[in-house]
């Protein structure tokens, strides 16, 4: 579980594409793609990423995607918590 003064980190191995307002994220070992892994993001999930940049904790990040998005703080709190979190399993983001 993820807390909200941890700060997340992209993994290296993972090779980012923006098409149009999305994102696809390709997880890459040893020069070789992992095509069945690719994560593609919506809007929301391309805000949260964009936002990873190995300094911002996630009480900010939350901050960003409520005035971002004008939602409310449960909401954006349970939506970067859970993007995190799925990203961690996924090995793209460490904390």
């Amino acid at each position: 579980m993820v807390t909200l003064n941890q700060i997340p980190v992209q993994s290296a191995s993972v090779v980012t594409r923006k098409t149009g307002d999305e994102y696809i994220l390709v997880p890459v070992a040893g020069n070789i793609a992992d095509m069945d892994s690719i994560y593609t993001l919506n809007g929301t999930g391309a805000f949260i990423w964009e936002q990873i940049d190995g300094k911002t904790d996630l009480e900010e990040i939350i901050k960003r995607l409520t005035d971002e998005y004008q939602t409310d703080r449960k909401t954006a709190e349970d939506d970067v918590k859970g993007f995190i979190e799925a990203m961690i399993k996924a090995g793209m983001v460490t904390v």
